[in-house]
């Protein structure tokens, strides 16, 4: 099963929390970028650098497409510092990381980004159908093109370092510490969801929002256990945050871009989290179940991980 992979290479657990910090580490790098670039433009504008602690000055004050790179930048560097601890420090191959079988599927990736996407674009357009007043065409071809390039390069990359950090190397490491598949499901769906406290989603909707980012951790993790690997959470999460960074965009959210639409109305954090965790995340469980079989529910979510009589495979 997909936790036991962690058992494939050296899982002591204070190895993963050595790992877990050094990941943490280099994934801030590009917002160090980011300030720092704030910073220079403050001081060139005559301002006070310590403007540059405001979120929203920091979100703003350069061009919008520059400010997303150096955003996602960050995750470069977060996802190699994460795959050559995997390697060097756990030795362990990162397909098993990834997945129990064979190879990584990727026709499973491809499939969870289509399960999200389709959805989401239809959602869209009904809404901008319905009510044309609650948004803003703001397409303009040049920035749009920059913005894509950046979207479809470092967004799977974003989301990848995201799924590979909670899905991958901490349910495994949980999992095989504490010998609870539910226990790894749990904290890294909370962990994963409090990390998006600081969003301003939360700060416009409150902290009732949470429930919808706890819930993206417990169903990606969900079927991730189901599929015994992270390929259908790879491609929802790459899914999800391209449509949003390339479609809509509001004032209030975490991505600021050159989108499509531009949302005016005002959000419902009831509608946002009953439709995502509800009714959305449901529906698309049992159509992944349907499609790939799933069987065992009770095992493989509330189980007891246990160590295979097999020796650790050398990394390659």
């Amino acid at each position: 099963m997909f936790i036991e992979n962690g058992f494939k290479g050296l899982h002591r657990s204070w190895m993963y929390l050595v790992g877990s910090i050094l990941t943490f580490f280099a994934s801030q790098i590009g917002g160090v970028f980011l300030l720092f670039m704030v910073a220079m433009q403050l001081t060139k504008e005559g301002r006070s650098v310590e403007e540059a602690t405001n979120q929203n000055v920091l979100m703003s004050t350069l061009d919008s497409n520059l400010t997303l790179f150096l955003m996602l930048l960050g995750f470069v560097f977060g996802l190699i510092g994460l795959f050559l601890i995997v390697r060097y420090l756990h030795k362990q191959k990162i397909k098993d990381l990834t997945t129990t079988r064979s190879k990584v599927d990727f026709r499973r990736i491809v499939f969870g980004f289509l399960l999200v996407s389709i959805p989401a674009v239809v959602l869209t357009l009904i809404g901008y159908i319905i009510s044309p007043e609650d948004y803003i065409v703001q397409f303009d071809l040049y920035p749009f093109l920059i913005l894509f390039v950046i979207v479809i390069i470092f967004i799977p990359i974003q989301t990848s370092f995201e799924e590979y950090i909670f899905r991958g190397y901490l349910m495994q490491g949980i999992g095989v510490n504490t010998k609870s598949r539910f226990a790894a499901l749990l904290i890294t769906s909370v962990v994963f969801g409090l990390l998006h406290i600081a969003n301003p989603e939360v700060e416009k909707l409150g902290y009732f929002v949470m429930v919808y980012y706890i819930g993206t951790g417990l169903f990606l993790g969900l079927i991730t256990l189901m599929d015994e690997g992270m390929e259908l959470a790879l491609g929802y999460h790459a899914g999800n945050n391209i449509i949003a960074a390339l479609l809509v965009s509001a004032d209030w959210t975490a991505f600021q871009t050159n989108s499509i639409l531009k949302d005016i109305s005002e959000p419902s954090v009831v509608s946002e989290v009953v439709l995502g965790v509800f009714v959305l995340f449901p529906i698309f469980y049992i159509i992944l179940s349907k499609k790939y079989n799933w069987t065992g529910f009770r095992e493989k979510v509330f189980g007891k991980v246990q160590e295979p009589k097999v020796e650790i495979e050398e990394a390659i």
